[in-house]
C-alpha cells in the first residue's frame, strides 16, 4: 500500500473513533412513515429526544427509541468513565433510506391483479458532542 493511501486510511480510522453511529436495517415500515418521526428528533439533545420518542404514539417512535439507546451505548463504550449528563450529546445526523421492497399480488375484479409494494427502510443515526465540536472550532480559529 502506498504512503498516501496508508495516511488517508489512518485519518479515516481516527475519525471513526470520535463518531458514534447506530444503524437499523430492513425495518418493515415505509420510509415515509419513519421520516415523520426522524424529522421530529433531528438536532435535538439526547435526553429530550428520548422523552419525545417515548411519548409519541407512532410505531416508528419505538424503533427509533431503541436505536437512539443503542447509539448512546456505542458512545459509552468509546468513552469509558465519562457521563452522558456532563457531555452535550445531540442527534447530529439521522437519515432514513429506502430498503428492500417485497412485491406481492392482490387479486382484483375481472381477472386482474394489483401489485402491492411492501416497503422497508434503513435508518442511520449519528450522535455528536457539542462540547467537543466547540473546542475544535476554537482550536481551528487559534491556528
Amino acid at each position: 500500500m502506498g504512503s498516501r493511501k496508508h495516511n488517508s486510511a489512518e485519518k479515516r480510522k481516527e475519525a471513526k473513533k470520535t463518531q458514534y453511529i447506530a444503524r437499523l436495517r430492513n425495518v418493515p415500515t415505509s420510509p415515509r412513515k419513519m421520516r415523520l418521526v426522524a424529522d421530529m428528533v433531528r438536532g435535538m439533545d439526547v435526553e429530550k429526544a428520548l422523552a419525545v420518542l417515548q411519548h409519541t404514539n407512532k410505531e416508528a417512535a419505538g424503533r427509533l427509541y431503541k436505536l437512539l439507546r443503542s447509539a448512546i451505548a456505542n458512545w459509552e463504550v468509546k468513552n469509558e468513565g465519562k457521563r452522558i449528563e456532563d457531555n452535550a450529546l445531540y442527534i447530529k445526523e439521522i437519515s432514513v433510506d429506502g430498503g428492500r421492497m417485497l412485491k406481492r399480488i392482490q387479486p382484483a375484479p375481472q381477472g386482474r391483479a394489483y401489485r402491492i409494494r411492501k416497503r422497508s427502510n434503513h435508518v442511520t443515526l449519528v450522535l455528536g458532542n457539542r462540547i467537543d465540536e466547540l473546542n475544535e472550532v476554537v482550536e481551528n480559529n487559534e491556528n
